[in-house]
């Protein structure tokens, strides 16, 4: 059976299908039917994009489909995913859509869809939407021309985001600090700067000039070397790399060293700890986080949940049981006391927050845990059959499992965004991670390497 919904919204190569000005206008009409549009002005959506060169094409289609449909839409722009979650609660909105393929190249584009308390939809409501798209069920003709919606452009939407953001730290001060932000030529190249300038950092913006081409190419947080260079060239305090519509963000410290998200998660959640706003004293991590962030917060008492990899595991095990921090080691940071999904920005404003406050450097806060060794391998597969399956895969995996034991272990795993599979190898020896990264992946690639 066909799938539009992946892991993270809808998302491949523009103008191939399913991104397709055809297909976006289905999804217009799809959603605008699912989330109940029955006359003019009863439902509004909040639509962003970030900086690709098909985002126009895109917008234009979708738009088309919701107002067909007899919903209202207020066009926020160029804008990152999370600033879209938060407008489309704090606007009353139905729904908010964001057109972004967020790490991926500028050739690609996806569909981001949230209800109307900004957080990403259920599989219940995802699998309505596809089936009305796929079976091409809806027409427009019941909507009188009386009753279609509007589209309207909301020109004061980055400042309403701004605001927001720098309430989350309390309007700190942030003089004396040095930052370099990568803007991965994405969502985030306008208004980012703009937040820690307001808040008194002196900024150096770099990758911050869009051209609909340049996306993520070379820079952000898939690239955090290349900030890392900047903040030794510019003997600056922190380097700050988000990606392409600033849902995530990686830092490096003044030596150029990479900060990820685990090391990110594990300072966030002392700080809370100490102050008494630990969330049931937990946070909440993926499979792909560090053994390191665990044996840390053992020693300070702090609970860990796991889910399987991907923010929105992470954010519905922190709905369902009240949780406040959580995320990923790839730096998607959840603050849900703030934020419904990841936020870049916020996650950078809460580490410089902390940077001042206390009168640390990032190197120093980074300090509060011990990595072991790791290993992920990322291999292209010209086809996806259950890993279980795979000739001789799951012989080598219980192999493997036994000699790591409790010092380390092996998670095995299709991306949810692209053709690839993902090898995640941890123990505490350098040597043997290695040994069994290249057994298990060389096996892969034979098998069903691209």
């Amino acid at each position: 059976m066909e799938r539009l919904f992946g892991t993270d919204g809808i998302r491949g190569r523009a103008n191939f299908h399913p991104i397709t000005p055809e297909v976006a206008l289905q999804v217009g009409k799809a959603i605008a039917h699912v989330f109940g549009a029955s006359g003019h002005g009863s439902r509004r959506a909040v639509l962003g994009k970030d900086t690709r060169l098909s985002g126009y094409m895109l917008e234009t289609a979708l738009t088309s489909g919701l107002v067909s449909m007899g919903m209202d839409v207020f066009l926020v722009g160029v804008l990152p995913t999370p600033a879209v979650a938060h407008l489309t609660r704090s606007m009353a909105a139905t729904v908010g859509i964001m057109l972004t393929a967020s790490h991926n190249p500028f050739d690609d584009n996806g569909i981001k869809i949230f209800d109307g308390e900004g957080f990403k939809l259920s599989d219940e409501l995802e699998l309505q939407i596809e089936r009305h798209v796929l079976d091409g069920d809806l027409t427009a003709e019941h909507i009188r021309s009386d009753t279609m919606g509007k589209a309207y452009r909301i020109e004061d939407a980055r400042g309403r985001y701004i605001e927001f953001a720098k309430g989350t730290v309390g309007h700190q001060n942030l003089s004396g600090l040095h930052v370099v932000l990568d803007c991965s030529n994405g969502a985030a190249y306008r208004i980012g700067p703009w937040i820690f300038e307001e808040l008194g950092a002196r900024v150096t913006k770099a990758y911050a000039s869009p051209d609909g081409y340049n996306i993520n190419n070379g820079c952000g947080a898939l690239h955090p070397e290349t900030v890392g260079q900047l903040v030794r060239q510019y003997h600056a305090d922190v380097g700050v790399a988000l990606d392409g519509d600033a849902d995530r963000v990686i830092f490096t410290d003044s030596t150029g060293a990479v900060v990820d998200g685990d090391r990110i998660l594990a300072m966030c959640a002392l700080d809370f700890h100490a102050r008494g706003r630990l969330a049931h004293n937990t946070l909440v991590v993926t499979t792909m986080s560090n053994l390191g962030l665990h044996a840390a917060m053992a020693q300070h008492g702090i609970r860990m949940v796991t889910t399987d990899v991907g923010d929105r595991q992470v954010i519905e095990a922190m709905r369902a049981a009240g949780y406040n921090l959580g995320g990923e080691k790839s730096g998607h940071v959840i603050f849900m006391d703030y934020a419904t999904t990841g936020d870049g920005i916020i996650t950078a404003l809460q580490v410089l927050r902390l940077m001042k406050t206390t009168g640390r450097t990032l190197r120093e806060l980074a300090d509060c845990m011990t990595e072991y060794p790791q290993k992920l391998v990322s291999l292209a597969v010209r086809a996806r059959p259950p890993l279980e399956t795979v000739p001789g895969l799951p012989a080598l995996l219980d192999e493997a499992r036994r000699v790591f034991g409790d010092d380390g272990r092996v998670v095995v795993r299709y991306s949810g965004t692209e053709p690839k599979v993902r090898v995640l190898v941890e123990g505490r020896s350098d040597a043997i991670v290695q040994e069994w990264c290249g057994r298990i992946a060389e096996l892969l690639k034979r098998e069903i390497g691209a």
